[in-house]
């Protein structure tokens, strides 16, 4: 790990006072170092720099009955618009925010999965985007950046889809190839990082500073937060739940292992499991993945009870699993994200709670609360949308590096 530096630290305190604003709201900057624990005259000065490059404004003055008034500051929402895309195997979802993080447009493409040429999914990152910003009413000129999150190993330093697995991609520059199209700068990271961040930022990250979020979809994994600090790994690829073994020579993986979470959990691992136990289900019958949970949503509104011991056959599954990831960091939060998530969530959540009991140690499991992610919208937009913006201050010279890039060498 690279050595830390003052300026290093400095950045970091950036980060404090922006993200402390993105907490508690409008704040002065007395608030602001109580909540961050930085000097009176370190926020000042961090304050002021915002100041001259617009990235806060001043919402209210007030005034006490004595002394001098004092300022209310915020974030200047309107200092520029931000994309965020959340790039999966089955769609495209794209989101304009301003800089204050509020929603203002959205667009969505959908992708066959069978389907994997670059510049088939380029093209479908590209209308997504162009249908949000429409939506939106942004001018173009008014984008700062676009954070797209890809699936698989991605580096984010080098903008390139190291490996997504479902594609069979391997080092594709990513980044690259959507400036060209876009002209605009673009920031690429993978979903994990990206829900992490959410939750940190807009999630349970207000109770606690140690958590897991479990994204559960055509791929799953772990985006994970270790007090307060987004855990990156050596190369980026630290989270990759989903390949850990939950079977010793159990169902094939796509990662080309055997018995990997998710071949369990993933959307084919719960095709698969369904068809072990009622091959001739109606649900098995969808052409797509999510026609497949839409299914099983439905099924299970109505009472289907085949459908029922699908989700205790997964819930068995999740439970074990998480049992190891909890095991393993002796965190007391679990969250569930992910478009299998949203629909399966009032099922699954209340069954894999009364299974950890069999797999947590009894010295992690009074304190664990494992819940659906309350984190609003899309989360993998909404956390790349959030890397963008440290992008997009660090071009102004008011760089973080609490959060971001992966370092060379280091935990990012």
């Amino acid at each position: 790990m690279a050595r830390r530096t003052a300026r290093d630290l400095r950045s970091e305190n950036r980060f404090e006072v922006l993200h402390a604003l993105f907490d508690i709201g409008p704040s002065t900057r007395q608030e602001l170092a109580r909540r961050t624990g930085l000097s009176p005259a370190t926020v000042a000065t961090l304050v002021t720099e915002f100041l001259s490059e617009g990235v806060l404004h001043i919402a209210t003055v007030e005034r006490n009955t004595v002394g001098r008034p004092y300022e209310r500051l915020t974030i200047n929402p309107d200092r520029g618009r931000i994309v965020g895309v959340d790039v999966a195997e089955t769609y495209v979802d794209a989101t304009v925010y301003d800089l204050g993080l509020g929603v203002l447009g959205h667009g969505e493409v959908a992708l066959d999965e069978h389907e994997n040429g670059q510049s088939y999914v380029v093209d479908g990152i590209v209308r997504a985007i162009e249908s949000a910003v429409e939506a939106s009413g942004t001018e173009r000129a008014h984008i700062i950046g676009v954070g797209v999150s890809m699936p698989g190993h991605v580096h984010p330093n080098a903008g390139v889809s190291v490996f997504a697995p479902n594609w069979d991609w391997h080092d594709v520059h990513i980044e690259e190839l959507l400036e060209k199209r876009l002209r605009i700068p673009v920031y690429v990271d993978n979903p994990l990082k990206a829900v992490i961040l959410s939750e940190m930022w807009f999630g349970v990250g207000h109770v606690v500073d140690s958590m897991a979020v479990v994204n559960l979809g055509t791929g799953v994994g772990a985006g994970i937060a270790i007090e307060g600090s987004l855990i990156r790994g050596v190369t980026n690829n630290a989270g990759e739940w989903g390949h850990m073994l939950l079977q010793l020579d159990g169902r094939q993986c796509r990662c080309g292992r055997r018995g990997c979470v998710e071949a369990y959990l993933g959307v084919h691992g719960l095709e698969m499991t369904l068809t072990e136990t009622a091959p001739e289900h109606p649900a098995l019958r969808q052409s797509g993945q999510r026609d497949f949970v839409k299914a099983v949503a439905d099924g299970l509104a109505a009472g289907d009870p085949t459908l029922s011991d699908l989700v205790g056959r997964t819930a068995r599954y999740l439970g074990a699993a998480l049992g190891d990831l909890v095991n393993l960091l002796n965190i007391p939060m679990v969250t569930l994200t992910g478009w299998t998530s949203d629909a399966l969530a009032q099922w699954l959540v209340p069954a894999v709670r009364d299974e950890l009991p069999d797999h947590v140690l009894p010295g992690s499991l009074p304190d664990l609360t494992v819940e659906a992610s309350r984190v609003p919208g899309n989360a993998v937009a909404l956390g790349m949308a959030a890397f963008t913006l440290e992008q997009f201050l660090a071009r102004l010279g008011l760089a973080s590096s609490a959060s971001t890039r992966a370092q060379p060498g280091g935990d990012g």
